[in-house]
Protein backbone atom coordinates (compact mmCIF):
# COMPACT_ATOMS: atom_id res chain seq x y z
CA UNK A 1 0.00 0.00 0.00
CA UNK A 2 2.67 2.36 0.87
CA UNK A 3 4.80 1.38 -2.19
CA UNK A 4 1.32 1.88 -4.17
CA UNK A 5 1.19 5.30 -2.34
CA UNK A 6 4.56 6.62 -3.43
CA UNK A 7 4.25 5.34 -7.12
CA UNK A 8 1.07 7.72 -6.98
CA UNK A 9 3.11 10.87 -5.14
CA UNK A 10 6.10 10.40 -7.62
CA UNK A 11 4.82 11.81 -10.78
CA UNK A 12 3.35 14.66 -8.60
CA UNK A 13 6.45 15.40 -7.05
CA UNK A 14 8.07 17.38 -9.78
CA UNK A 15 4.91 19.84 -10.90
CA UNK A 16 4.80 20.40 -6.59
CA UNK A 17 8.20 21.76 -6.86
CA UNK A 18 7.65 24.24 -9.82
CA UNK A 19 4.67 25.39 -8.24
CA UNK A 20 6.50 26.08 -5.03
CA UNK A 21 9.34 27.52 -7.18
CA UNK A 22 6.67 29.64 -8.96
CA UNK A 23 5.06 31.19 -5.79
CA UNK A 24 8.28 32.05 -4.03
CA UNK A 25 9.54 33.62 -7.56
CA UNK A 26 6.38 36.02 -7.00
CA UNK A 27 7.65 37.05 -3.63
CA UNK A 28 9.40 40.37 -3.08
CA UNK A 29 12.81 39.94 -3.68
CA UNK A 30 12.60 36.74 -5.63
CA UNK A 31 14.63 38.12 -8.44
CA UNK A 32 17.73 39.06 -6.49
CA UNK A 33 20.58 36.81 -6.56
CA UNK A 34 21.38 34.62 -3.43
CA UNK A 35 24.79 36.18 -3.07
CA UNK A 36 22.81 39.81 -2.41
CA UNK A 37 19.63 38.35 -0.48
CA UNK A 38 21.16 39.99 2.09
CA UNK A 39 20.26 43.22 1.44
CA UNK A 40 16.57 42.55 1.44
CA UNK A 41 15.13 42.63 4.97
CA UNK A 42 12.43 39.85 5.55
CA UNK A 43 9.47 42.64 6.31
CA UNK A 44 9.21 42.48 2.25
CA UNK A 45 9.87 38.81 1.88
CA UNK A 46 6.29 38.42 3.03
CA UNK A 47 4.56 40.50 0.61
CA UNK A 48 3.64 39.60 -2.97
CA UNK A 49 5.95 41.01 -6.19
CA UNK A 50 4.86 44.01 -7.40
CA UNK A 51 3.57 44.08 -11.17
CA UNK A 52 5.50 45.26 -13.55
CA UNK A 53 3.02 47.87 -14.83
CA UNK A 54 3.48 49.08 -11.49
CA UNK A 55 7.37 49.60 -12.18
CA UNK A 56 6.64 50.53 -15.93
CA UNK A 57 4.13 53.29 -13.92
CA UNK A 58 6.73 54.65 -11.34
CA UNK A 59 9.31 54.75 -14.34
CA UNK A 60 7.15 57.16 -16.26
CA UNK A 61 6.33 59.52 -13.09
CA UNK A 62 9.82 59.58 -12.18
CA UNK A 63 10.75 60.73 -15.94
CA UNK A 64 8.45 63.63 -16.06
CA UNK A 65 9.53 64.41 -12.04
CA UNK A 66 13.72 64.54 -13.87
CA UNK A 67 12.72 66.28 -16.51
CA UNK A 68 10.67 69.00 -14.54
CA UNK A 69 12.77 69.50 -12.01
CA UNK A 70 16.26 69.59 -13.81
CA UNK A 71 14.46 72.15 -16.05
CA UNK A 72 13.21 74.50 -13.46
CA UNK A 73 16.41 74.17 -10.94
CA UNK A 74 18.59 74.68 -13.68
CA UNK A 75 16.55 77.82 -14.76
CA UNK A 76 17.02 78.61 -10.84
CA UNK A 77 20.59 78.45 -11.05
CA UNK A 78 21.16 79.90 -14.01
CA UNK A 79 19.29 83.27 -13.31
CA UNK A 80 20.42 83.58 -10.19
CA UNK A 81 24.18 83.35 -10.58
CA UNK A 82 24.33 85.21 -13.73
CA UNK A 83 21.87 88.15 -12.87
CA UNK A 84 23.66 91.44 -11.47
CA UNK A 85 20.31 92.17 -10.22
CA UNK A 86 19.73 88.79 -8.36
CA UNK A 87 24.16 88.51 -7.07
CA UNK A 88 22.97 89.18 -2.95
CA UNK A 89 23.56 86.98 -0.08
CA UNK A 90 20.21 85.98 0.01
CA UNK A 91 20.06 84.30 -3.00
CA UNK A 92 23.02 82.72 -2.62
CA UNK A 93 20.83 80.22 -0.23
CA UNK A 94 18.41 79.77 -3.23
CA UNK A 95 21.11 78.68 -5.72
CA UNK A 96 21.80 75.96 -2.85
CA UNK A 97 18.77 75.00 -2.30
CA UNK A 98 18.67 74.42 -6.22
CA UNK A 99 21.35 72.31 -6.11
CA UNK A 100 20.42 70.04 -3.56
CA UNK A 101 17.55 69.46 -5.44
CA UNK A 102 19.15 68.73 -8.67
CA UNK A 103 21.05 66.47 -6.38
CA UNK A 104 18.21 64.73 -5.36
CA UNK A 105 16.87 64.20 -9.08
CA UNK A 106 20.32 62.27 -9.67
CA UNK A 107 18.46 59.81 -8.33
CA UNK A 108 15.95 59.24 -10.88
CA UNK A 109 17.93 57.92 -13.86
CA UNK A 110 18.87 54.62 -11.20
CA UNK A 111 15.23 54.48 -10.29
CA UNK A 112 14.03 54.30 -13.87
CA UNK A 113 16.48 51.49 -14.96
CA UNK A 114 15.71 49.99 -11.67
CA UNK A 115 12.06 50.15 -12.75
CA UNK A 116 12.76 48.14 -15.82
CA UNK A 117 14.63 45.86 -14.53
CA UNK A 118 12.42 45.47 -11.26
CA UNK A 119 15.51 45.37 -8.54
CA UNK A 120 18.11 47.13 -7.66
CA UNK A 121 20.92 47.72 -10.68
CA UNK A 122 24.74 47.09 -9.15
CA UNK A 123 23.06 45.82 -5.75
CA UNK A 124 24.71 47.19 -2.66
CA UNK A 125 26.83 49.58 -4.86
CA UNK A 126 23.92 50.65 -6.74
CA UNK A 127 21.95 51.02 -3.79
CA UNK A 128 24.48 53.04 -1.32
CA UNK A 129 24.62 55.77 -4.55
CA UNK A 130 20.89 56.01 -4.70
CA UNK A 131 20.62 56.10 -1.16
CA UNK A 132 23.40 58.73 -0.63
CA UNK A 133 22.23 60.98 -3.24
CA UNK A 134 19.00 60.71 -1.40
CA UNK A 135 20.26 61.47 2.52
CA UNK A 136 23.13 64.58 1.48
CA UNK A 137 20.20 66.39 -0.73
CA UNK A 138 17.06 65.70 1.71
CA UNK A 139 19.16 66.69 4.86
CA UNK A 140 20.40 69.16 3.32
CA UNK A 141 17.65 70.73 1.75
CA UNK A 142 16.14 71.11 4.97
CA UNK A 143 18.97 73.15 7.22
CA UNK A 144 18.86 75.19 3.89
CA UNK A 145 15.18 75.92 4.47
CA UNK A 146 16.23 76.53 7.89
CA UNK A 147 19.27 78.97 6.58
CA UNK A 148 16.79 80.78 4.62
CA UNK A 149 14.52 81.38 7.66
CA UNK A 150 17.07 82.68 9.22
CA UNK A 151 18.04 85.18 6.48
CA UNK A 152 14.96 86.17 5.78
CA UNK A 153 14.13 87.15 9.77
CA UNK A 154 17.29 89.10 9.90
CA UNK A 155 16.68 91.09 6.66
CA UNK A 156 13.50 92.08 7.38
CA UNK A 157 13.39 92.63 11.27
CA UNK A 158 17.11 94.19 11.43
CA UNK A 159 17.17 95.90 7.28
CA UNK A 160 19.89 97.94 8.76
CA UNK A 161 22.64 96.11 10.10
CA UNK A 162 20.64 92.89 10.01
CA UNK A 163 21.28 91.69 6.34
CA UNK A 164 23.99 88.86 6.25
CA UNK A 165 27.02 89.46 3.66
CA UNK A 166 28.31 87.19 0.96
CA UNK A 167 31.35 86.09 3.77
CA UNK A 168 28.79 84.87 6.07
CA UNK A 169 26.38 83.57 3.32
CA UNK A 170 29.01 81.51 1.78
CA UNK A 171 30.35 79.92 5.38
CA UNK A 172 26.16 79.29 5.98
CA UNK A 173 26.08 77.64 2.76
CA UNK A 174 29.40 74.92 3.66
CA UNK A 175 27.78 74.62 7.15
CA UNK A 176 24.61 73.06 5.37
CA UNK A 177 27.39 70.30 3.64
CA UNK A 178 28.92 69.35 6.73
CA UNK A 179 25.41 68.95 8.35
CA UNK A 180 24.21 66.23 5.87
CA UNK A 181 27.42 64.81 5.58
CA UNK A 182 27.75 62.60 8.78
CA UNK A 183 24.16 60.59 8.20
CA UNK A 184 25.19 60.13 4.51
CA UNK A 185 28.91 58.99 5.33
CA UNK A 186 28.42 56.68 8.28
CA UNK A 187 26.02 54.11 6.61
CA UNK A 188 28.03 54.29 3.30
CA UNK A 189 30.62 53.33 5.44
CA UNK A 190 28.56 50.91 7.49
CA UNK A 191 29.64 52.54 10.21
CA UNK A 192 26.77 53.17 12.09
CA UNK A 193 23.38 52.36 10.42
CA UNK A 194 23.05 50.81 6.35
CA UNK A 195 21.50 51.33 3.38
CA UNK A 196 19.13 49.04 1.81
CA UNK A 197 16.25 48.57 -0.52
CA UNK A 198 12.81 49.52 0.50
CA UNK A 199 9.31 49.88 -0.85
CA UNK A 200 9.54 47.98 -4.34
CA UNK A 201 13.13 47.18 -3.74
CA UNK A 202 13.79 49.82 -6.99
CA UNK A 203 14.52 52.54 -4.07
CA UNK A 204 16.87 52.54 -1.07
CA UNK A 205 17.25 54.35 2.18
CA UNK A 206 18.64 53.62 5.51
CA UNK A 207 17.44 50.94 7.48
CA UNK A 208 14.61 51.62 10.02
CA UNK A 209 13.42 48.15 10.25
CA UNK A 210 16.27 45.67 11.63
CA UNK A 211 15.11 45.04 15.14
CA UNK A 212 17.82 46.05 16.90
CA UNK A 213 18.80 49.19 19.71
CA UNK A 214 21.56 50.49 17.38
CA UNK A 215 19.45 51.09 14.53
CA UNK A 216 16.51 52.09 16.39
CA UNK A 217 19.17 54.79 18.08
CA UNK A 218 20.26 55.59 14.45
CA UNK A 219 16.71 56.24 13.72
CA UNK A 220 16.01 58.35 16.56
CA UNK A 221 18.97 60.69 16.17
CA UNK A 222 18.71 61.19 12.17
CA UNK A 223 14.89 61.95 12.60
CA UNK A 224 15.99 64.82 15.40
CA UNK A 225 19.02 65.61 13.13
CA UNK A 226 17.53 66.32 9.72
CA UNK A 227 13.74 66.72 10.27
CA UNK A 228 13.50 67.86 14.21
CA UNK A 229 16.48 70.53 14.67
CA UNK A 230 14.99 71.97 11.06
CA UNK A 231 11.74 72.69 11.36
CA UNK A 232 12.33 73.97 15.17
CA UNK A 233 14.98 76.27 13.48
CA UNK A 234 12.20 77.15 10.79
CA UNK A 235 9.31 77.94 13.25
CA UNK A 236 11.28 80.01 15.59
CA UNK A 237 12.80 82.43 12.72
CA UNK A 238 9.45 82.49 10.82
CA UNK A 239 7.41 83.02 14.23
CA UNK A 240 9.99 86.11 15.14
CA UNK A 241 9.94 87.05 11.07
CA UNK A 242 5.96 87.63 11.57
CA UNK A 243 6.18 89.48 14.78
CA UNK A 244 8.49 91.70 13.37
CA UNK A 245 6.11 92.65 10.15
CA UNK A 246 3.39 92.94 11.89
CA UNK A 247 5.14 95.72 14.43
CA UNK A 248 6.62 97.30 11.25
CA UNK A 249 2.86 97.58 10.12
CA UNK A 250 1.41 98.82 13.06
CA UNK A 251 4.44 101.13 13.81
CA UNK A 252 3.32 102.75 9.95
CA UNK A 253 -0.22 102.66 10.64
CA UNK A 254 0.48 105.09 13.84
CA UNK A 255 2.72 106.98 12.15
CA UNK A 256 -0.09 107.70 9.13
CA UNK A 257 -3.15 108.24 11.55
CA UNK A 258 -1.07 110.92 13.26
CA UNK A 259 -0.01 112.08 9.63
CA UNK A 260 -3.83 112.08 8.50
CA UNK A 261 -2.90 109.83 5.39
CA UNK A 262 -3.82 106.61 4.63
CA UNK A 263 -0.76 104.98 4.13
CA UNK A 264 3.25 105.69 4.17
CA UNK A 265 4.44 102.96 2.16
CA UNK A 266 4.59 105.27 -0.86
CA UNK A 267 8.22 105.65 -0.81
CA UNK A 268 11.57 103.13 -2.17
CA UNK A 269 12.47 102.36 1.02
CA UNK A 270 8.75 100.78 2.11
CA UNK A 271 8.11 99.01 -1.46
CA UNK A 272 11.67 97.31 -1.04
CA UNK A 273 10.35 96.23 2.33
CA UNK A 274 6.98 95.06 0.50
CA UNK A 275 9.37 93.06 -1.98
CA UNK A 276 11.42 91.30 0.78
CA UNK A 277 7.86 90.82 2.91
CA UNK A 278 7.08 89.14 -0.50
CA UNK A 279 10.26 87.10 -0.92
CA UNK A 280 9.59 85.96 2.69
CA UNK A 281 5.98 84.58 1.72
CA UNK A 282 8.36 82.31 -1.05
CA UNK A 283 10.77 81.39 1.93
CA UNK A 284 7.52 80.08 3.61
CA UNK A 285 5.64 78.06 1.25
CA UNK A 286 8.96 76.40 0.40
CA UNK A 287 9.12 75.71 4.22
CA UNK A 288 4.94 74.20 3.97
CA UNK A 289 6.51 72.05 1.00
CA UNK A 290 9.34 71.17 2.96
CA UNK A 291 6.61 69.68 5.62
CA UNK A 292 4.66 68.29 3.22
CA UNK A 293 7.67 66.27 1.67
CA UNK A 294 9.54 64.56 4.53
CA UNK A 295 7.09 64.63 7.15
CA UNK A 296 5.47 60.97 5.11
CA UNK A 297 8.82 59.91 5.16
CA UNK A 298 9.58 60.58 8.67
CA UNK A 299 6.42 58.60 9.98
CA UNK A 300 7.58 56.00 7.61
CA UNK A 301 11.03 55.49 9.38
CA UNK A 302 9.54 55.83 13.25
CA UNK A 303 6.81 53.23 12.40
CA UNK A 304 9.58 51.11 10.97
CA UNK A 305 11.37 51.70 13.99
CA UNK A 306 8.99 52.29 16.94
CA UNK A 307 5.35 51.34 15.42
CA UNK A 308 3.02 48.82 13.96
CA UNK A 309 4.93 47.58 10.94
CA UNK A 310 2.46 45.82 9.11
CA UNK A 311 0.91 49.20 7.57
CA UNK A 312 4.31 49.64 6.15
CA UNK A 313 3.44 48.06 2.10
CA UNK A 314 5.31 48.28 -0.46
CA UNK A 315 3.04 50.69 -1.87
CA UNK A 316 2.72 52.88 1.33
CA UNK A 317 6.76 53.04 1.76
CA UNK A 318 6.80 54.53 -1.78
CA UNK A 319 4.46 57.37 -1.33
CA UNK A 320 6.87 59.19 0.64
CA UNK A 321 9.45 58.74 -1.86
CA UNK A 322 7.09 59.79 -4.59
CA UNK A 323 6.55 63.08 -2.17
CA UNK A 324 9.65 64.10 -1.63
CA UNK A 325 10.61 64.10 -5.52
CA UNK A 326 7.27 66.36 -6.19
CA UNK A 327 8.57 69.34 -3.70
CA UNK A 328 11.82 69.54 -5.34
CA UNK A 329 10.46 70.19 -8.49
CA UNK A 330 7.78 72.36 -7.28
CA UNK A 331 10.29 74.44 -5.24
CA UNK A 332 11.81 76.85 -8.24
CA UNK A 333 8.01 77.30 -9.89
CA UNK A 334 7.77 78.65 -6.72
CA UNK A 335 10.26 81.40 -6.41
CA UNK A 336 9.21 82.23 -10.71
CA UNK A 337 5.85 82.92 -9.54
CA UNK A 338 6.77 84.88 -6.61
CA UNK A 339 9.77 86.41 -6.98
CA UNK A 340 9.62 89.92 -8.81
CA UNK A 341 13.60 90.46 -9.38
CA UNK A 342 13.41 86.49 -11.16
CA UNK A 343 10.16 87.45 -12.75
CA UNK A 344 11.43 90.11 -14.83
CA UNK A 345 14.26 88.07 -15.36
CA UNK A 346 12.51 85.60 -16.65
CA UNK A 347 10.67 87.76 -19.26
CA UNK A 348 13.49 89.01 -20.58
CA UNK A 349 15.81 85.59 -21.05
CA UNK A 350 13.01 83.38 -21.69
CA UNK A 351 9.95 85.21 -22.69
CA UNK A 352 8.19 82.11 -24.53
CA UNK A 353 7.29 80.96 -20.75
CA UNK A 354 4.71 84.17 -21.39
CA UNK A 355 6.01 85.55 -17.47
CA UNK A 356 5.07 89.02 -16.97
CA UNK A 357 7.03 91.39 -14.53
CA UNK A 358 8.07 95.31 -14.75
CA UNK A 359 11.63 95.68 -13.16
CA UNK A 360 11.62 96.40 -9.13
CA UNK A 361 14.06 98.80 -9.96
CA UNK A 362 12.13 100.82 -12.78
CA UNK A 363 9.40 100.91 -10.44
CA UNK A 364 11.06 102.01 -7.28
CA UNK A 365 13.16 105.12 -9.38
CA UNK A 366 9.28 106.29 -10.79
CA UNK A 367 7.69 105.61 -7.37
CA UNK A 368 10.47 108.08 -6.18
CA UNK A 369 10.72 110.54 -8.99
CA UNK A 370 6.54 111.28 -8.71
CA UNK A 371 7.27 111.51 -5.00
CA UNK A 372 9.98 114.10 -5.32
CA UNK A 373 7.49 115.85 -7.81
CA UNK A 374 4.51 115.76 -6.24
CA UNK A 375 5.86 116.89 -2.73
CA UNK A 376 6.95 120.71 -2.84
CA UNK A 377 3.00 121.02 -4.95
CA UNK A 378 1.44 119.71 -1.56
CA UNK A 379 3.30 122.44 0.33
CA UNK A 380 2.19 125.12 -2.06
Amino acid sequence: MASNYTDMIGPMAYPLKMVAKEVEEHMLGWNIPEEHQDMVHEHWRAFPAVSKYWHYGMALVYTMLMVTSLTGNGIVVWIFSTSKSLRSASNMFVINLAIFDIMMMLEMPLLIINSFYQRTVGYQLGCDIYAALGSLSGIGGAITNAVIAFDRYKTISCPLDGRINKVQASLLIVFTWFWALPFTILPWLKVWGKYVPEGFLTTCSFDFLTDDQDTKVFVGCIFVWSYCIPMTLICYFYSQLFSAVRLHERMLAEQAKKMNVKSLAANKEDAGKSVEIRIAKVAFTIFFLFICAWTPYAFVAMTGAFGDRSILTPVATMIPAVCAKVVSCIDPWVYAINHPRYRAELEKRLPWLGVREQDPDAVSTTTSVNTSTTAPQTEA
